[in-house]
């Protein structure tokens, strides 16, 4: 047999062919001569000895699979059957499809069916030549404990498959090599590792598979049943149970467009609250409004943003083990201790800008009235059959004993939304956190109304329960038409789950140093799971597993927290008082504040990546192998991400690091620390410090040409709308710009941060882009497109550009010249003009102008930056000793014997170096020291005697000679 279709292409009409009934003609080709009519999706049976294979193709990338002996074929005349881990259904088919035999051929696959074992050959036929992707083959279908077989061919490495922690504290690792364990008897579960604490362990059934150069497919399992993945040997196996077994294969030309193909299937993330970007508190627990006020207090006093406070068990009256009267589900406030919550809630926001997230649990006490009305709807699990009662739940019985809701029944988590969740949004409530969702406590003889058609069991529901759970509160959303977007933070979840507004976390995680390292692993699976937004409890939630020093461990983790996690939030056991969870009270914390003001300050860029996850599937927070698959060196690397595409960020968790070296692919990176600019051929930069200035960073570059919008964050700053102590308003739009000769772009995207209408299109799009040409580099921020309630109608224009060694000598605006301040003071206090910063910083600004017409600044470069040459005598130093200079700018360390410049010892016992690129016409204070060679310690073995040194440096050029003396 040989079938043969194509898409019908629209003809090419002639020009003259332009008026009268040939204009809907002509409109229907407006996208060009190539305009297709769908062929439609394409379906073939095999059966071989009882059992049926079914490839359906619904795209020339993009081919679904169903296999089963012991069900009955559905035939092709229907679509297959889809989980609701599947978000699209509605695929127009392969522009071109050939059957010929067993062998189905689409523009981009090729697809080879042995008819006698229903094994599947997939080829990727758009490389010369051809790439072999796999072989698929069933096994054991007639057994219960069954699966696929999958050849490992020319693959190299695997990502994705949801959250499992690895033990040994690493945060590198793919998943050949290992096995894919699932966290317990059905699959979910949070699980109990020595050097990870109790963690999530989330079946997310994707796998991104990358072979060499770009090669590489994607295989998604459409399966909601306990599932073990080994990757040990070739083949590869996947076993799990069930009837039927089904299956997506994707092909694509690299990691970004199998990816996206996958966030299309099961659902792009829509946009978080933007308050979800900044910094929310937690503890297990706060016992009433006082202990928040207190912790608010504290952080305000500290200078510290906010955006919100995350409410546990207690809100609702805490809970009672084992016992039937517990306040567990209960989901009303406890006014005892919180009295007056919606006019508590509304001063927060209008007086304090922060907001509120109460979490809530599955499981209702037996005692309590809500368990009475909700089993007399039918709407809780329930023992063993569909007539029989609710389970009674009491192992594992810390919460209390009773019942737990029936997601699975839609009509169970409307009637729960509307009678419980409603009011608390109506209160203020601005998010919900899904706790206890693999489910935690359940009775494996349990029947529910189910996921699958015809199944009930446990195991039938299992792994889909927090999605479900999910689902249920974006729909509730929807139906009462809330403008206020959902926000959902999960323990668990399945594939899909991004879709309806949730952010994960990684469970109970232990206070220990190797459970940091391996989070950062996690989130790299997770983020090629579909997960954009993950985190974990910063600081760890079980405090008893420290086995290091606490400050140290929070000052790490608060620093990882604030570059990758979604929201950035410190939580802890901490129901005797005594386990702080405050950046104030716990760490480093000058080191937490820097923190978590680069946090966000970078919230614009932030949220626009989250606009194009929405749109386009992109990911926030991706692995280094997401685009830079080609680079074998970051294939396994999750000690290292990427923020967009522009920034790359190293972690750090480890006892006493004080340096670390970093992997910078090919091409220019800029420090993003100190500006210092880097060319990388794909090499290692050794021993970058991790103490800038005094205070404890990641090491963190950009790109060259990357364009980063930024917001004005000080003292006053309250949260990440701009909010401000002082009510001034600082609504500037920033742009840190890296100079590069290679022309680049970025998109800014606003909207008014808190309703859904940015779905309707209330967006407003801002170009930027950048170019350097000889000694000019221009910088345009464009027109702003599209608006939103709430939106500037003008604004100033800040453009802070990172250049490589050099000043600028004059810039212009629109061609109209800015004046040149000399000082950052003089800057501030004016209103436009641009000055020398030092440092390898250009800063210009075009005063408050429309936002409807483009902004173009010119900046003339070449000038000779700032240099003086410094002198200390006398210094004699022992073994592994030198003299360093140190002072108040931050090309001296601003004053930390960390980030002091080491000196030259040509003509000892006098040392000497040039510094460059030195602030103008400043008044600079130094000290020569003598300091440990090693390790950047924060102290020094000697200070100069006698008052600081002072000189003053000249606008441009050298400014000769400073001298000090031991």
């Amino acid at each position: 047999m040989r079938t043969v279709l194509r898409r019908l292409r629209w003809p090419v009409l002639p020009a003259a062919a332009a008026a009268g009934g040939l204009m809907a003609a002509i409109l229907v080709s407006s996208a060009g001569p190539e305009a297709e009519a769908s062929l439609g999706v394409q379906r073939v049976e095999f059966t071989s000895s009882g059992g049926y294979l079914i490839v359906e193709v619904l795209d020339d990338d993009l081919v679904h699979f169903e296999v089963s002996a012991v069900s009955s074929s559905p035939g092709t005349g229907a679509p297959l059957f889809t989980t609701d881990q599947v978000a699209k259904t509605d695929y127009p088919g392969p522009d071109t499809f050939q059957q010929n035999g067993s062998t189905l051929t689409t523009g981009d696959l090729r697809v080879e069916v042995n008819s006698s074992s229903l094994c599947s050959t997939v080829y990727d036929t758009t490389r010369t030549p051809e790439v072999l992707l796999h072989t698929v083959c069933p096994q054991d279908l007639t057994q219960g404990w069954k699966g696929l077989d999958i050849t490992q061919e020319s693959v190299q490495h695997a990502y994705g498959l949801g959250q499992q922690f690895f033990t040994g504290g690493s945060s590198d690792g793919d998943w050949v090599g290992r096995v894919r364990s699932p966290g317990g008897n059905y699959g979910n579960a949070m699980v109990y590792d020595a050097d990870n604490g109790p963690v999530g362990n989330t079946q997310i059934p994707v796998m991104f598979a990358v072979g060499p150069d770009t090669t590489g497919y994607g295989f998604f399992l459409d399966h909601v049943y306990k599932t073990e993945w080994n990757l040990t040997g070739d083949p590869w196996t996947m076993r799990t149970w069930g009837d039927e077994i089904r299956w997506y294969t994707m092909s694509g030309p690299d990691l970004p467009d199998l990816r996206q193909d996958y966030m299309e299937l099961t659902g792009r993330p829509p946009v978080p609250p933007k308050k979800a970007f900044g910094m929310w508190m937690s503890e297990f627990g706060y016992d009433n409004w006082g202990e928040i006020d207190t912790t608010l207090a504290g952080l305000r006093s500290a200078d510290f943003p906010v955006d919100g406070f995350m409410l546990d068990l207690d809100w609702f009256g805490g809970v009672t083990a084992g016992s039937d009267s517990t306040a567990m589900g209960s989901l009303t406030w406890d006014t005892s201790a919180f009295p007056s919550p919606a006019s508590r809630i509304a001063s927060y926001e209008n007086d304090d800008g922060v907001g509120l997230m109460t979490i809530e649990e599955s499981y209702i006490g037996a005692a309590l009235p809500e368990h009475t009305d909700m089993a007399g709807r039918g709407y809780l699990v329930r023992e063993g059959c569909s007539t029989c009662s609710p389970v009674y739940l009491t192992q594992n019985d810390w919460w209390g004993r009773g019942g737990m809701i029936d997601w699975t029944q839609d009509a169970a988590g409307d009637y729960w939304h509307q009678t419980k969740r409603e009011p608390l949004i109506d209160d203020g409530i601005i998010g919900h956190w899904l706790d206890l969702g693999e489910p935690e406590m359940y009775s494996p003889s349990d029947w529910t109304a189910g996921v699958l058609p015809g199944k009930h069991a446990h195991a039938d529901y299992h792994n889909m329960y927090n999605l479900t759970w999910a689902d249920s509160i974006a729909r509730g959303y929807d139906d009462a038409n809330e403008d206020q977007r959902p926000f959902l933070l999960a323990r668990s979840g399945a594939a899909g789950i991004q879709r309806h507004g949730t952010a994960m976390w990684s469970a109970d995680i232990g206070s220990k140093l190797t459970a940091l390292a391996a989070q950062q692993n996690a989130q790299m699976h997770m983020s090629m799971s579909g997960i954009d937004y993950y985190g974990s409890d910063i600081g760890g939630f079980r405090r008893e597993m420290l086995d290091s020093d606490l400050d140290e461990l929070y000052t790490q983790w608060f620093a990882n927290g604030a570059w990758f996690d979604v929201p950035v939030r410190p939580h802890t056991e901490d129901l005797c008082e005594c386990n702080p969870t405050s950046p104030v009270d716990v760490g480093d914390a000058a080191s937490n504040l820097a923190n978590i003001r680069q946090r966000y300050e970078l919230t614009p860029y932030y949220y626009s990546l989250a606009h194009r996850a929405y749109q386009e599937g992109e990911p926030v927070v991706p692995p280094l192998v997401y685009h830079y698959q080609d680079d074998p060196e970051v294939r396994e690397m999750g000690h290292q991400k990427l923020v967009g595409r522009d920034l790359l960020v190293g972690i750090v968790a480890g006892e006493g690091e004080r340096q670390r070296d970093m992997y910078l692919p090919e091409g220019d990176w800029i420090n993003f620390h100190t500006n210092e600019r880097v060319s990388s051929s794909g090499q290692w930069l050794d021993d970058v410090p991790l103490w800038v200035n005094g205070t404890f960073r990641l090491p963190a570059f950009a790109r060259a040409g990357a364009i980063i919008p930024k917001m004005h964050v000080d003292e006053e700053t309250m949260n990440v709308t701009g909010r401000r102590l002082d009510s001034s308003v600082h609504d500037e739009l920033i742009a840190r710009v890296y100079a590069d000769d290679a022309a680049s772009g970025f998109t800014l995207y606003e909207d008014d941060g808190t309703t859904v209408d940015y779905r309707s299109g209330a967006v407003r799009t801002t170009e930027l882009s950048q170019q350097l040409v000889g000694s000019t580099a221009t910088v345009t921020i464009g027109a702003a497109n599209g608006t939103y309630d709430g939106a500037a109608s003008s604004r100033d224009n800040v453009v802070e550009l990172v250049v490589d060694d050099t000043q600028a000598s004059a810039v212009t605006l629109n061609g109209a010249p800015l004046t040149q301040h000399a000082t950052e003071a003089a800057f501030d206090a004016a209103g436009s003009g641009w000055y020398n910063a030092g440092g390898n910083l250009v800063v210009a600004k075009s005063g408050d102008i429309g936002v409807g017409s483009a902004k173009t600044f010119q900046f003339t470069l070449g000038q000779a930056p700032v240099t003086l040459d410094f002198v200390c005598e006398n210094g004699t130093t022992v073994p592994g000793q030198s003299v360093y200079a140190v002072g108040n700018v931050p090309q001296l360390g601003e004053w930390s014997p960390a980030s002091a410049v080491k000196l030259d010892p040509a003509g000892y016992p006098t040392w000497t170096g040039t510094i460059g690129n030195l602030p103008p016409s400043t008044s600079i204070e130094w000290k020569c020291i003598k300091r440990q060679e090693a390790g950047y310690p924060d102290s020094a073995d000697a200070w100069e005697p006698g008052s600081n040194n002072t000189v003053t440096t000249p606008s441009s050029g050298s400014g000769g000679v400073t001298t000090g003396e031991f």
